[in-house]
């Protein structure tokens, strides 16, 4: 961290939280997602007066806060939010979960009580730290607005970590409306350190003499050129390539090396996991159940096989699987495994799971970003969407729903020339659908399908594996939403996004053809 004494910018008529502002920006944190309350007025205030910000309102702080993790899984860089006191900060917590799960970097500004307002106990007095300190890594509160771009500048560094950090700055009203004097510049994060040639040495030799061997891939290791190297080292020993269930972000599609995810239901992911063997673990962990299920294994690795880490998140992912490669003597190779241009024909008929795999796998545009929160629709949208043009796959890693959209708004902020594809589950849609509105406002290049079938499907699954037979009227009541039924063309258009039902699968075709046409935000409710 170093002061910047800039007599521009520095001045007695500059509040901590024009001081704060000023740090962001000259840290690179331009994008702030915001939804605030009485106390962060001077903040907003100071966003109004300095330039280079960029701020995006959201009517739910779950839609700030999934905003930000779908910006940073796109541009690698963290923006911030702006919530208000505890109880804001609390209902923006389930899409922080998902974001710390998904290694995402964000700098949350928190407002908070004048300090001399707090011993009062008002009704929205509340142990802000102890609120954000389960969802981040990161937590202060700035004691006064001489401290406030200093501490600006710490919550920037520990955001910009690799992997990403959430980093939560509390700031009392006084300490953003009292005078301050400095800008503060965030120190470049260190550079990422290498796996050890122990690791490299211990992955070839598992690579050689394993009868069957994999290399799971997760994080950062989703990239086209790690997953280059991998399809070197496949071509060289024969072994797999496995992802996780779900990723931040898959680079996949035709002239990429194709890599298929672990299944969500256990009993496949252990076949799976069998035909696997022995596991060098990219960037990744030994797989476990998403729940504990009676008479079924919480670890889904077969006991029979061993694993080896290779590099952890925090270390140089591509640098590892180059030491591999030359340690195999595989770099000159053609990598194993690229997927080669294809296109399913468009479908035809009743709208079925197959049929919405093959439109998007027909129809899916290069440059692509599918934000897939389909849940039980989508599980098998993998193999025949692997032959599309480029494109970049993003899936819910913390498991808290309600992530697709406001992730779809971070998205398309961060890449405004590349079209976004939602897929959502009806009932995880309405956890979040205020995203609609963000959309709308921003005119953001978005094109959703909500799969309406009327039911938390998944649950309905869940219900049997934990053991439930024959299910009562009251527990299926539970599990549904069709009483009443959701009208989602109502609920996109009342908030500004055109919208339309589709019954069939050439209705179908013809609407997401629409969307991809849109410059904005374009809603297909896909009747199911």
């Amino acid at each position: 961290m170093s002061d910047n004494t800039n007599p521009e910018v520095n001045g007695a008529d500059m509040n901590g939280a024009e001081s704060l502002v000023r740090t962001l920006i000259a840290g690179g944190v331009d994008v702030c997602f915001t939804n605030p309350g009485t106390s962060e007025m001077h903040f907003v205030a100071a966003l109004d007066k300095v330039p280079g910000m960029r701020c995006v309102l959201g009517l739910f702080e779950g839609v700030v806060t999934g905003a930000a993790d779908g910006y940073y899984r796109m541009l690698g860089k963290p923006a911030s939010t702006l919530l208000h006191l505890a109880p804001g900060l609390a209902n923006g917590l389930a899409n922080l979960h998902n974001a710390k799960k998904a290694d995402s970097g964000v700098v949350n500004i928190v407002g908070e009580h004048a300090t001399y307002h707090i011993q009062y106990d008002a009704p929205l007095t509340a142990d802000i730290e102890g609120t954000a300190a389960p969802m981040s890594h990161w937590v202060k509160t700035s004691p006064t607005s001489q401290t406030i771009a200093a501490d600006g500048a710490l919550a920037i560094e520990a955001a910009t970590q690799t992997p990403g950090q959430i980093a939560t700055l509390i700031l009392p009203a006084d300490t953003a409306w009292g005078p301050a004097d400095a800008v503060v510049e965030a120190t470049a994060p260190p550079a990422l350190p290498k796996a050890s040639d122990a690791a490299v040495k211990a992955a070839a030799e598992m690579l050689r003499t394993s009868e069957t061997a994999t290399l799971l891939m997760g994080g950062g290791a989703l990239r086209h050129r790690s997953l280059e190297l991998a399809g070197k080292i496949a071509a060289k020993t024969g072994c797999g390539i496995l992802t996780e269930g779900a990723n931040a972000r898959l680079e996949r599609g035709a002239g990429r090396v194709q890599v298929e995810r672990i299944p969500y239901v256990v009993e496949l992911a252990l076949d799976v996991m069998k035909k696997a063997g022995n596991l060098v673990l990219v960037a990744s962990r030994e797989p476990v159940a998403f729940f504990a299920y009676p008479d079924k294994p919480s670890l889904l690795v077969d006991p029979d096989s061993t694993s080896t880490q290779l590099v952890k998140t925090e270390e140089d992912i591509e640098a590892a699987l180059e030491a591999l490669a030359v340690e195999l003597d595989c770099l000159d190779l053609e990598p194993a495994g690229v997927a080669q241009p294809y296109r399913p024909p468009l479908p035809t008929g009743e709208i079925t799971k197959e049929a919405i795999a093959a439109v998007l796998g027909a129809m899916l545009p290069e440059g692509a970003i599918v934000v897939d929160e389909s849940v039980t629709t989508g599980r098998e949208f993998f193999p025949v969407t692997a032959g599309a043009p480029p494109h970049d796959w993003i899936n819910n890693r913390g498991g808290s729903i309600g992530y697709g959209l406001p992730v779809a708004v971070g998205a398309a902020i961060a890449c405004p020339d590349r079209k976004v594809i939602a897929l959502e589950g009806d009932g995880s849609c309405m956890y979040t659908v205020q995203s609609l509105w963000t959309m709308a406002r921003e005119n953001l290049d978005v094109t959703v399908m909500v799969f309406a079938n009327g039911t938390y499907n998944i649950l309905r699954g869940e219900l049997t594996n934990v053991g439930v037979q024959n299910p009562g009227p009251r527990a299926v009541d539970m599990l549904s939403i069709d009483r009443p039924n959701l009208d989602w063309v109502a609920l996109s258009k009342g908030m500004g996004v055109d919208a339309v039902r589709v019954t069939d699968a050439e209705e179908l075709v013809n609407a997401f053809d629409a969307g991809l046409h849109s410059d904005g935000p374009y809603l297909i409710e896909v009747a199911m």
